[in-house]
């Protein structure tokens, strides 16, 4: 594996900057104004691009809203990739927690554009059924590494899927709760002290 990534080139730089511009003036603006209340054209006048150029990146408003970064599509399987990378001497329930903690690190990094994206979600249920259809491909791949490591087949066997379900939990547990706390606490954290609590058979809190 290369110590550094390939230069990246000035025409993809511009892409990637552009695609965040326009994800994250989306979300400034829809906390700002209510989602029926703002356009593509609102949008891409903010930004400063034409609503065709818009609609070279965004489907529509919302995947401007809900998709936050472009490489979006790639980022499950760069998690099975690293899932499958882990030490044997993880747990599957370790490795998959890892596996995610990648992601936090950018939610945290970007956290107040985060914590309006999570704001916006809440008062548009809508929004959720589309965060689900575009983490399709990546539970796919999900699944089908906690199976290579597993051994198991997730068609066949259940507990990819439920390790899968669960670790999924606890990172939405955690992502609910460091909104709570306005970002104020670092999500890997939290993610991995839910992981932990996970681990343990969730205990009552306070019994030994």
């Amino acid at each position: 594996m290369p110590l550094t990534a390939p230069a990246m080139s000035l025409r993809e730089r511009k892409k990637i900057d552009t695609f965040r511009a326009l994800a994250s003036t989306a979300v400034k603006l829809v906390n700002e104004r209510g989602l029926d209340n703002v356009t593509v054209e609102d949008i891409s006048a903010e930004v400063g691009v034409s609503p065709r150029t818009f609609f070279n990146y965004f489907a529509c408003k919302e995947d401007a809203v809900v998709i936050a970064y472009p490489d979006y599509a790639q980022h499950g399987e760069q998690a099975a990739e690293t899932l499958l990378a882990a030490p044997p001497e993880l747990s599957a329930l370790e490795a998959l927690t890892s596996a995610l903690v990648s992601h936090a690190d950018r939610i945290q990094e970007d956290r107040e554009e985060w914590l309006h994206r999570i704001a916006v979600i809440e008062a548009n249920p809508s929004l959720v059924s589309r965060l689900i259809a575009i983490g399709g491909e990546s539970e796919l791949s999900m699944l089908t590494a906690i199976g290579r490591r597993t051994g198991l087949d997730p068609e066949e066997d259940l507990y990819p899927g439920l390790l899968f379900s669960a670790v999924c939990g606890v990172f939405n547990a955690a992502v609910r709760h460091w909104y709570r706390l306005d970002g104020k606490q670092p999500l890997e954290e939290l993610v991995r002290a839910a992981a932990a609590a996970l681990a343990a058979g969730l205990p009552d809190p306070g019994k030994n």
